[in-house]
């Protein structure tokens, strides 16, 4: 059953029309909390994260803060998060918490409410969870990004190296783990297919991959990690994408957050960053 509110899809297809198809990360590793001249600790984390949004809020189509960077803060890291969720939602800005989470029945639940509820101080516009408990493990979150037009990505073809070998197994109709992922994905995009518009369920496919799933039938938003200094290039994208380049969102972490701390430079990086992945400018 679609809705008749906007989706997650049309939302992100909206953002990346006005500012370009790129997500960046905020990923507050310890070695950059240092190169910024931070302390590795919960002040340097808010401090590091205050910047971030200060930086890409107004800028960025989608940002995705790293939920394991804060997590290891605990409780206090914890509430940094809420409060980055909060100031990105505040300005106008989607925000992916990158949590890839999965479990099964209730404790899916759980997981669903505590990242796309209204009510939760969590509350982001799309999650990404792992699907290897089995796509249907997953049918919580789904649900619940049915019910609020939120985002859920899957994620299907990742480009560690650990992956590839287990998400390129065959079944016995020769379809690889990670297809079979993406069909599973497609068919709950489907009803909205045939309304013509894209739905809320997406997927991450690596933009390294000698051999990414086919992704033609998706209808839903593609996340693409690996542009720039993990050596993917636009074409690589687009090659990807082919289907419905207006979904595809190169994510970059590294090669933005670099260039730190000053917000000037950060933009900057967001510049290069958008017409490298899509040969595009930047709005």
């Amino acid at each position: 059953m679609t809705q008749s509110t906007s989706t997650f899809g049309e939302r992100l297809v909206a953002a990346g029309a006005e500012r370009g198809r790129l997500c960046v990360g905020i990923d507050p590793h310890a070695h950059l909390l240092r190169a910024w001249g931070l302390n590795d600790d919960v002040d340097g984390l808010r401090r590091f994260a205050g910047t971030c949004v200060e930086a890409f809020a107004e800028t960025v189509a989608m940002v995705k803060p790293q939920v394991a960077f804060f997590e290891r803060f605990g409780s206090a890291g914890f509430a940094v998060l809420e409060e980055t969720l909060r100031d990105l939602r505040e300005a106008g800005c989607l925000t992916l918490a990158d949590a890839k989470r999965g479990d099964i029945g209730s404790t899916m639940a759980g997981y669903a409410a505590a990242w796309l509820s209204d009510d939760s101080p969590l509350s982001a516009d799309a999650v990404t969870v792992s699907p290897y408990l089995g796509v249907g493990s997953l049918q919580p979150v789904f649900d619940l990004a049915e019910e609020k037009g939120r985002g859920v990505f899957v994620l299907a073809a990742t480009s560690n190296p650990e992956a590839v070998a287990f998400q390129s197994i065959m079944d016995e109709e020769g379809v690889t783990l990670a297809q079979g992922v993406v069909n599973q994905c497609a068919a709950l995009n489907a009803a909205y297919k045939v309304a013509g518009r894209p739905g809320n369920v997406g997927v991450v496919v690596g933009a390294t991959l000698a051999q990414p799933p086919v992704l033609d039938e998706l209808n839903g938003p593609v996340l693409l990690p690996g542009v720039g200094a993990q050596g993917a290039t636009a074409q690589d994208v687009k090659v990807i994408t082919a289907a419905a380049p207006q979904l595809g969102f190169a994510s970059v972490s590294r090669s933005v957050l670099s260039a730190g701390p000053q917000v000037v430079d950060l933009r900057e990086a967001v510049k290069s960053s958008l017409a490298e992945a899509t040969e595009e400018t930047a709005f």
